[in-house]
């Protein structure tokens, strides 16, 4: 990912594999550029790379410094299953992450984003056929961000990072 003089980038991609690059992209450049706050927003990241010891490793070196990661989906048993290194990382960094279950959404009205409000954007628009874009503008962050934050009102916690049993 590489901005324009303008200092101002949109993107669009039409892959898994081209989303995916997206969103490593997108992690580093939050930790390089130390952001903050981040989004994240899907039905249940089945398609993310959350799991991928590298992003771990950007999340890691980003969630330094008093940062806040928001995330939510309709469910994470796919986050579980499919994910258990960001799981694990999830535990150990709960400070920073707070989950939220998102059940009032069905699940096409999702909005499949990654967001640090005021530098990027990563939004799935097409989830089947992995069509989406990458978007800097500060308009479309706002408005993105305006989105995610009335889907977060309504949510509910969930996903807690340990559970307590008897």
């Amino acid at each position: 990912m590489s901005m324009t003089e303008s200092g101002v980038l949109s993107t669009s991609f039409d892959s898994r594999h081209a989303f995916q690059q997206a969103v490593r992209t997108a992690f580093e450049l939050a930790a390089e550029r130390g952001c903050a706050e981040l989004w994240l927003c899907d039905v249940d990241f089945a398609d993310w790379p959350l799991g991928e010891r590298s992003l771990v490793d950007c999340l890691t070196r980003w969630g330094y410094a008093h940062r806040k990661l928001k995330v939510m989906a309709c469910h994470y048993d796919e986050v579980v299953r499919s994910h258990p290194r960001w799981v694990t990382w999830r535990r150990d960094w709960a400070h920073v992450v707070e989950c939220r279950a998102i059940g009032h959404l069905s699940p096409e009205t999702v909005p499949r984003a990654w967001l640090a409000p005021g530098h990027c954007s990563v939004r799935l628009l097409d989830p089947l056929r992995y069509r989406g874009v990458v978007d800097t503008s500060a308009a479309d962050l706002i408005r993105i961000e305006e989105a995610l934050q009335e889907v977060w009102q309504r949510s509910v916690s969930a996903f807690p990072a340990t559970t307590l049993g008897l």
